[in-house]
Order: structure tokens, then sequence, then C-alpha cells
């Protein structure tokens, strides 16, 4: 049994890391010669502005009353400058879309062995090509190109990482610092020759990372006035700095300014996936060898959108640009080499130069494509094999829906509606109601129905359920009144967290007594863990298991098995009685597909995977609310295993109750799990947003450990049914 074990498990540790190996093989290539334009280039140095979470329609959008709400880059807009759409692509996250514009390549998918947190492969890019970069931002982006850059020429200034709190009253504080620092720093360049000397040389880039405005737009939302006043002071930070570096270099003339974003933000606070508010950008661009602003009279056309007349720009001519683009544009202005692994296209109508330099650049742009083409292509004769397959075909979360109808009919099709009508009609309904939760929209990808459009679906005297249930209400509105995370809601949910294991293991080993204990205490978790509709899956789903427990029971009574016992005298803890464990029947397999088809519906049921998946912080803003990767995961994770345990628990005591063989269960898992990991095999996806390939990964993994993930949980439900601590021992008292 144990050489059956090893050797099961090592077939299906190599099948999981073939996906790796077969999806998620890094497209970066090494060995390109960069190119350069051979002519001047038309500008000394670059200054970059990244606002960081803006959409197109916040900034291009006007006032009711026709003004602006970022008047300086409207005048450039409108007189000095060239604007339009950057055209971001999924997955729409800071890192990606920061690499997009200064590497001008989009997302390495081998980055999902780094948990999406950096790019595992070395990269050229923009300000690895400069002669010096000076940086100021945020602590999680400015590194990454400071790691991988040749030299010590890339210089980064960054505020302390607790400074991105969601629970700010104004994170527009984040832009106020880097506008104070870079002000501070050409002020103390006057007193430092060497700095100076550095500064007046060319081929320099200057860049702002603005992290104000996504932050906000995670807390109050795209709509709210954080958001929009935080635009309004960018705006105005932009112009003094302006004035600030124009003054410096003596206003010559060489000084070209890009103003960006790395993605935009859904309506209701996310972003990651390809919905247009997340993936149209603003472009503005203005300053030496840039064209400018041109009147058009002729209608513009651009498929997919008609914001021009919105935006009343309809008259100024608008460049659409891949986000890519941005980089060859910025090493051509300044005279750079483009990035190796560039797959940007020069956009011209944004030069200002003579037709000469245009047609270098273009040509030097080419060049460096084929180069790619080249060492990709000669990688590629080394190393595949010719074979083809035809994939399986986009699963969809709505067959669970499916499915559970069908296991309704279960009752009335095995006859056993007319021997517990009661029980039967319960499982029935209970079928259905877990049925609309796979209809429902996954976590991260529409508005958040916050909790407080639910109702209490508890009795009022299980204290801590409705205790937890408005802790998320009251710690949401004081969010919104920008008082922070209270600190008594803080204790609340970090304890009930804590006690959601222990406080099981203090109540009777009864079957019932106990699982009714467990299912409050993870449901008392899993509401403070909850943004919306989700919050009633655990409940919906508990009145599912123990509807399931007792219809068991009813199909031991129908089929005659001996030593069938009442679910009232069942004791987790008792003794197993060796003799009484049974061979493997017909209907066994039945409830171990049963069983597994619970696990999925647990797992895809209410897309919690995708909070994990996607960036969207919301899930867990009654614990902390400053910005943590670990402990917002390892809280995300908690929240996706509740389900998963509820049905281990359930299982647990279906096991006990008809003395069914776990080493048979196991047995009949891996065949049916082995059988669906084939099918998730061939839906692996190394395209699209976080969401979208982590959603795919976490498909395969699961159905793949399944076997492995279930022996391991069902250990930790043996404990968490069949044991019990006592705090303190009640001494019989014995009279004379």
């Amino acid at each position: 049994m144990i050489t059956f074990f090893l050797v099961g498990l090592a077939v299906h540790v190599v099948f999981f890391l073939s996906i790796f190996d077969i999806y998620f093989t890094s497209p970066l290539v090494h060995g390109m010669t960069p190119q350069t334009t051979p002519l001047a280039p038309p500008s000394s140095r670059l200054v970059l502005f990244v606002a960081d979470g803006l959409r197109a329609d916040s900034l291009f959008t006007l006032l009711p009353d026709g003004s602006s709400r970022t008047p300086y880059l409207r005048s450039v807009i409108e007189e000095t400058g060239t604007w339009g759409v950057s055209h971001t692509r999924v997955p729409t996250e800071s890192r990606p879309g920061h690499v997009a514009l200064i590497a001008g390549f989009y997302e390495d998918v081998s980055a999902v062995a780094k948990g999406w947190k950096e790019n595992p492969v070395e990269f050229d890019s923009v300000f690895n090509e400069s002669r010096n970069t000076w940086c100021w931002g945020s602590p999680d982006i400015l590194p990454m190109f400071a790691k991988g850059a040749s030299g010590n020429h890339v210089h980064t200034h960054t505020y302390p990482a607790e400074e991105e709190d969601f629970a700010s009253t104004d994170a527009s504080r984040l832009d106020t610092w880097v506008f104070t620092q870079v002000k501070s720093f050409f002020q103390s360049s006057e007193s430092n020759s060497t700095l100076k000397a550095s500064l007046l040389e060319d081929k320099n880039i200057f860049f702002l990372h603005l992290l104000g405005i996504d932050t906000n737009g995670h807390a109050h939302r795209p709509m709210s006035k954080e958001y929009l006043d935080n635009i309004v002071l960018v705006d105005r930070g932009v112009a003094e700095l302006v004035d600030v570096i124009e003054d410096f270099f003596g206003r010559d003339g060489r000084t070209t300014y890009v103003f960006t974003s790395d993605h935009g933000m859904t309506n209701w606070g996310s972003h990651g996936a390809g919905h247009p508010s997340e993936t149209l950008t603003p472009l503005v661009v203005w300053g030496s060898g840039v064209s400018k602003a041109q009147r058009v009279t002729e209608p513009q056309l651009f498929e997919g959108d008609d914001f021009l007349q919105d935006w009343k720009l309809e008259h100024i001519r608008r460049v659409d640009v891949n986000q890519a683009d941005i980089a060859p544009l910025m090493a051509s202005l300044v005279g750079l080499p483009i990035p190796v692994n560039s797959v940007g296209v020069l956009p011209l109508l944004y030069l200002n130069s003579s037709d000469k330099f245009k047609a270098e650049s273009m040509y030097t742009n080419a060049i460096q494509v084929l180069e790619q083409f080249k060492v990709k292509m000669r990688q590629k004769e080394e190393t595949t094999l010719s074979f083809f397959f035809t994939p399986y075909h986009f699963f969809h979360r709505a067959m669970l829906t499916v499915g559970l109808a069908v296991l309704s009919l279960w009752p009335l099709l095995t006859g056993l509606f007319s021997k517990a009508k009661f029980r039967s009609l319960s499982w029935f309904v209970a079928c259905l109601c877990l049925a609309f939760f796979p209809l429902m929209p996954v976590v991260g990808r529409e508005a958040n129905l916050h909790l407080k459009q639910l109702p209490t679906c508890l009795p009022q005297q299980m204290l801590l359920v409705a205790v937890c249930s408005f802790v998320p209400l009251l710690t949401h509105s004081s969010l919104l009144q920008k008082r922070g995370l209270p600190l008594l809601n803080q204790i609340i949910s970090w304890s009930t967290l804590a006690s959601s294991i222990l406080v099981p293991l203090l109540s009777s080993t009864r079957i019932f007594y106990r699982l009714f204990s467990i299912f409050l205490s993870l449901t008392s978790t899993y509401l403070l863990l909850s943004t919306g509709s989700e919050a009633l899956f655990p409940p919906v789903l508990s009145w599912l298991m123990f509807a399931w427990i007792n219809i068991e029971q009813e199909a031991l009574l129908t089929q005659g098995v001996p030593g069938r016992q009442e679910l009232s005298t069942i004791d987790f803890s008792a003794n197993i009685d060796i003799t009484k464990i049974r061979q493997l029947k017909l209907d066994d397999i039945r409830r171990s597909y049963f069983f597994v088809f619970f696990i999925i519906t647990a797992f895809f049921g209410t897309g919690n995977i995708a909070s994990i998946n996607s960036f969207d912080p919301a899930s867990v803003y009654c614990f902390l609310t400053v910005f943590n990767p670990f402990i917002m995961g390892g809280l995300m994770m908690w929240k996706v295993l509740i389900p998963f345990i509820i049905v281990m628990c359930t299982f647990e005591s279906i096991q006990v109750s008809t003395q069914l063989s776990s080493r048979s269960l196991f047995l009949v898992v891996l065949v049916i799990s082995d059988a669906m990991a084939l099918h998730f095999f061939f839906m692996v996806q190394d395209y699209g947003s976080w969401l979208d390939i982590g959603t795919s990964i976490s498909h395969y993994v699961i159905v793949m450990s399944m076997t492995i993930f279930l022996m391991l949980l069902s250990v930790v439900t043996h404990l968490l049914t069949s044991k019990r601590l006592i705090l303190w021992n009640r001494h019989k008292m014995h009279f004379p």
C-alpha cells in the first residue's frame, strides 16, 4: 500500500509540474543586440508621470459646468501636446502595466511561479538603457527596475510600505510626498556639483510613480470625491513640477514629458480583468520632439468607443496606442536603444521630427523586433517536438447549477421520497438554494453587494454569528466615514478567527452537536471575510450537508444494511468496530461521487478563488487595511478552505454512520479526480488576467491534488470532529 501511494504521488507530482513546463515558460529571450537610431534625438531628458489606477474617462471628462478638473493637462491636450488612449492588456495590474510602459512587453506568464509579485526573468528597460534614471514612488514598483538594471544608474526613492493603507483618510498624501521629494531633489542639486553635473547630461529619465489615485480608488471607488480630488491634486502637482524642471534647465526646450497610467479601475474599485474601464488609460505627451495639438474637422472613428463627444475632444486629433508602444516612443525621443524584449510599435504621429528621423526610428524598431524573432525561432527549432493535440472546451460554473438540480431529484428517482418525505423535501430545497450560487457573479468581477443588503439568516440567539454579521457593516461604515478600522472590530475579528477551531473542540462529540458547533464557528469567520451574497453560502451548504446525512440514513434503512445506528446515538470519538467495516458496494460509488461533486461545488460555487487570483482586498477589511500580501492571502485562503472543511466534516460523519472503508473511499475518489484532471489539463491558459490564468491553474491543481489534499484535510477534520478539549474536570462528590 505504501509503495502504491508513493508511486501514485510521484506520478501526480510530475503531471502537476508539467503544466509549468508546457504553459508557463517565459516568452523572454536574450542575446539580442540593442538597436539605436543613429541620428541625434530631439530631446535630452524625459519625465514620466504614471498616475496609478487612473481611468481615461476620469481625466478627459469635463465637469457639468464645462470646465476641466485637470486644467493644466487639458491645456496641453488642446494646445501644446499630443493625446490619445493607451490600451492596456490583461492582466490590468500595476507590475505588468509598468513593465509594458517601461520595458515594452506584456505579462511574463512565468511570473506565476513568483506569485505574480515580480518578473522571474531579468529584462531590459528604458531605464536600464538610460544614462541615469531617478525614480520616486511606491516600494512595490520601483525596486524591480533597479534590480534588473546593469550598473547602479537607476536611483530609487520610496516611502515606507506602511503608508499604503486602504483605510487611510486620504491616500493623496502619497502623491504629495512624491512631488515634494522631487522638488527638494532639484533644490538640493544646486549645492551638489556632482549631482548637478549628472542632471545636466543627456539621456536622463525622471520617473514619478503616483499611487494615491489607485489607493483611493480601492478604498472609496473611482466615482468618490477622494478619487476625483486626487486627480485634481496630481494635475496641480504636474503643473508645478514642470515649472521647477524648466527653470532648472534654463528652459532649454530639450525636455519631454509623458503622462499616462498603468491601468484603470472598475466602478467597484477593482482591476485585473479586461473591462474597458480597466483597459482604457490616458496618454498625454508634450515637450521637445512631440507634435503639437492638431485641429481636425473630419469625424474621428475608433472601434469600440464613442467617447470623443462625451469628452468634448472631437476637434483635437486623437492618437491611440497600445501600452507597449510607449517604451519605443520614449527611447526614440531621448536617443536610447529600444529595450531588447520590447514588442511595441513606434507611434509616429507623436513625433515632431524630420522624415529621415522618423524613417530611421521605424527601421530601428523593425530590426529590434526582428532580432527577437530570430532568437525565438532558433530556440523553438532546438526544443520543440512536432505533435498536435485537440483541446477540450471556457468550464462554466453554471454547470454546477445543473448538477445540483439533477442531484435534487435523487430521492424522487430512487423511491426515498415516499419513505421520508420531509427529509427528501429538505434535500430538494437545499440543493436548489445552493444551485443559485454558481449563477452569481464571481468575486472580483462585479460590484460588491455589501452585507447591509443581506438579511440576517441565522437565529438571533446565535450570539457569535449575529455579532459577526454586524462587524462587516460597522467596518464598512467606519471606512466610508474615513475613521479607519475600529480597534474593537479588529479584536472581534481576530478573536473569532482564532476561536473558530478551538470552540468546536469544547462541544460534545455526538454527531449533530459537534457538526452544528463546527458549522457555526466556521460560518462566523466566513461572514467576517465576506463582501456580498457569498456570505449565505456556508449556511445553505450546511443545511444541505445535514440533509445529506439524514437522507443517507434513510438509504441505509431502505437497503437493509445490518448494524445501522441511529444518528442520535453515534459519537465521533467512539472506537470503530473493525468487524462492522464493510466491503465497497455500488451505492458507495454514488456516495463518493456526491462527495467529489460537493467538494467541487465548495471550491467553485462562489468563485472565492477570485479573491486570491485578483486584487480585491475588501474581503479582509475587518482584519486589517494596511497592505500585507502574506496575511491578506492567508485570510483569503482560509475563506476558500471553510466550505471544504464543512463538506469533509459531513463526509466524516457519513463514513462513520455507514461503516464505509476510508481506503476504498480514496481509491474511488482517485479514479474520479484523475478523470477530471485530464479535462482541466487542457483548459489551463497562459493568457488573460491574473484572475483568468490563476483560476485555470487553480482548477487543475485542486483536481490534480484532490486525493492528497483530501487525505491531509481528512486528518484535520478527524481531529476537529473526534477530539474534545476538557478545560476542567468536575469531581464527583461522595457523601458518607
